[in-house]
This record gives structure tokens, C-alpha cells and sequence, in this order.
């Protein structure tokens, strides 16, 4: 398994235990995400301290209009730890007030990827048909990462977007979302912790980390009608085709 989004640098404790947990139950390697220039540099010496853990550069939604600049961003995405840009996208559920400054910023890092090269993750939470606009144009690699709107799936499958589902997908209430996991070609279908948020059912409640990627295999697995192993194989090899991981 590959746990193809999480945060270390935010984690509960010290990152290279919480790497080391994970490698006992069976995870192969972590793709730790960037949210903001500190969280960047915090997660690219992260990466570089480990070889199982891969890191994305980016400025999320959230910091949209905090002065965040996309220039010292794009020097980042050229290291050699950085597989990706992102996190980035539109949160209009809790950046409502600041839309505008998020598309900007948002696009902004699409023109970083491109110029480097590199596949994005996209942060989408009730922003469907503006992030499908202003994805449109973007010819690389899309990673949705926290998938949590389906309306956003056919716009996915027509363009060949990777899926990524989180924690949430195991909770009593996701039934939209199990539904949506179901059509997901198994080729673009990823799975990820979104640590130290978002835990699974089991563990709900407290602190996330890669090690309990597991229980979202297990999860998606039973939907979908798979085997557990089989699917955690499947959806480590998707990323490292995804972020062309070694």
C-alpha cells in the first residue's frame, strides 16, 4: 500500500516514528503533502530524511489571500524530493468570502506544474463546476485528492483523473461516496490517510496516520467487491504511476 496523501509535517509526534508505524503494517510509502511554504520546506526535509516518503509543494485554498507568494513555490517544485504541486483547489465551504483570490492562487500553481512538469492534487469541497473550469486546460496529471463530491466523478472519468478517498469514505453517512468508489476504474483508483485528519470509522476521533491506510483499502475493497490485498497492490502501483515514484 501507498498512503498518497498525507501531512507529516502536521502530524501527532515525531514524523519518523509515525513513518516507521507505517512501514510495520505493510505501507510501502508515503506522499507527504505541502499546504503553505513553511509546510513545503517542512515536508521536502521530511522526504529527504526518508526513503519510503515522497513530497508535493503547495499553497492550499485556505491561505488564499494571506500573502503566500507563488514565485518562492515554484523555486520549491524543482527539488528533488517533490513529486508534486498541491495541495491546491477551491474551498468555497469555508473561503466563500475570498473565491476570487483562491482561483487565482489556484491557477497560479496549475501554471507551476506545468512548467515543471509535475501532476497536482486537487483540494475541491463545494467548488465542482468552478474547479472542473478552471482545470479544463491543465494537460498533465490531475490527483483528486479527499474525494468527497461525486457530482465531480463524471468530469473525473471523462478526463482520466486519479481518485483518491480518504477515511471519510468508512463512515456510516458516506454512502454517496461508496457509491461513487464503485465506478472508479481501478486504474484511478487511490487511497490516502489525509493525516493526521480524517481517521477511519475504527479509529475515529483520533489522531490519523499512514498507518491506518488499511482500513480505507478494506473499505473500498468491500464496495467495490474486491480483495483487500488485491486493491491495496493495485492502488500503490496507481501511484506510483501517478507521481512516477520509483
Amino acid at each position: 500500500m501507498i498512503d498518497a496523501h498525507a501531512h507529516l509535517d502536521s502530524v501527532d509526534g515525531d514524523p519518523a516514528a509515525v513513518v516507521a508505524r507505517a512501514a510495520e503494517h505493510g505501507v510501502e510509502g508515503i506522499v507527504s503533502i505541502g499546504a503553505g511554504l513553511d509546510s513545503c520546506r517542512a515536508t521536502i526535509a521530511i522526504a529527504a530524511a526518508h526513503e519510503t516518503v515522497w513530497a508535493t509543494v503547495g499553497i492550499d485554498p485556505h491561505r488564499a489571500g494571506a500573502g503566500e507568494d507563488p514565485n518562492e513555490l515554484a523555486k520549491l517544485a524543482f527539488a528533488s524530493e517533490v513529486v508534486a504541486v498541491g495541495e491546491t483547489g477551491l474551498d468555497y465551504h469555508y473561503g466563500a468570502d475570498r473565491k476570487a483570490e483562491q482561483r487565482v492562487l489556484f491557477e497560479a500553481q496549475l501554471a507551476i506544474a506545468e512548467g515543471a512538469g509535475l501532476p497536482v492534487v486537487i483540494h475541491c469541497r463545494e467548488a465542482v463546476e468552478d474547479t472542473a473550469d478552471v482545470l479544463a486546460p491543465f494537460r498533465g496529471t490531475v490527483v483528486l485528492h479527499c474525494f468527497s463530491e461525486p457530482r465531480l466523478l463524471p468530469v473525473a472519468l471523462e478526463r482520466g483523473y486519479y481518485v483518491s478517498f480518504a477515511g471519510n469514505v468508512t463512515y456510516n453517512r458516506a454512502d454517496d461516496l461508496r457509491a461513487a468508489a464503485k465506478d472508479v476504474p481501478g486504474e484511478r483508483l487511490l487511497v490516502e490517510t489525509d493525516s493526521p485528519y480524517l481517521a477511519p470509522q475504527p479509529l475515529r476521533g483520533k489522531p490519523n496516520e499512514p498507518a491506518y491506510v488499511a482500513h480505507t483499502v478494506a473499505a473500498l475493497a468491500a464496495v467495490r467487491g474486491e480483495d483487500a490485498d488485491a486493491l491495496g497492490r493495485q492502488t500503490a502501483e496507481n501511484a506510483r504511476a501517478a507521481f512516477h515514484l520509483p
